[in-house]
């Protein structure tokens, strides 16, 4: 299956128990399943975030004509995105009122081990 890849970072608070905290919000089933569903209803095939330290990795995954841009004005608008970017913004060096997409800045990719 053709898809596209997208890597992204974000800083959270550089304070243990709050990093302890972001890592249980986002545990097995722990995730708002409206948050999920909208991810899935924009494109998004896969998703996946590791963390080292404050800094936060994800690896997110969509269909091969995903248009990042478009997709991510749709999720900003889907139910209880807003509410889920609120809540999550305690444990980020953001503020309450940034948008997902404000929040993770994309990477750029620099290598790619030759197939």
């Amino acid at each position: 299956m053709d898809h596209k890849r997208y890597c992204k970072t974000l800083l959270l608070k550089d304070d243990a128990q709050l990093i302890e905290d972001y890592k249980k919000v986002h545990s097995s089933g722990a995730a708002w399943p409206e948050i999920t569903r909208g991810m899935r209803e924009v494109g998004i095939i896969d998703m996946e975030i590791y963390i080292l330290g404050n800094l936060l990795f994800m690896i997110m995954d969509t269909a091969d004509d995903f248009d990042h841009d478009k997709a991510m004005t749709e999720l900003a608008r889907k139910p209880r995105q807003s509410e889920w970017e609120a809540y999550v913004s305690k444990f980020q060096q953001t503020s309450a009122e940034a948008t997902a997409d404000e929040k993770w800045q994309l990477m750029e990719r620099i290598y790619k081990m030759d197939n």
